[in-house]
């Protein structure tokens, strides 16, 4: 009965990470990087365009963690996504930069940690 249930779990996690990894993992097939970064800030109150792993974007989001907002930022970490150097790509069409973090609010371009934004 336990390998059984243990069985059912690991297909389930199995399950559940293909689904997230569907759903945030890449862009998907009918989608270009440039429509899902304009769908993505449209859809969201504030978004951060980051990287794990990056002291900078670490900062922003404690920034907006302190905030206590109502919504949490939606947070697109570009290292953990097989379409993350394509989606910097159009950030630097769009913002006119390829570095992390951007920071969008209601649909702008607040900036990001290279003085544009003010991260203390």
């Amino acid at each position: 009965m336990v390998a059984f249930l243990s069985r059912r779990a690991g297909i389930a996690a199995a399950a559940a990470a293909l689904i997230a990894f569907a759903a945030f993992g890449s862009v998907s097939s009918g989608s270009s990087p440039k429509s899902f970064v304009k769908s993505t800030v449209r859809a969201h109150d504030v978004v951060i365009f980051s990287k794990s792993y990056c002291p900078y974007c670490r900062r922003a989001k404690a920034v907006f963690k302190e905030l206590e907002l109502k919504k949490e930022p939606y947070i697109v970490e570009l290292d953990q996504r097989e379409d993350g150097g394509e989606i910097q790509d159009v950030l630097l069409d769009i913002v006119g930069k390829r570095t992390v973090p951007q920071v969008f609010i209601n649909g702008k371009h607040l900036g990001g940690s290279d003085g544009s934004f003010p991260v203390h």
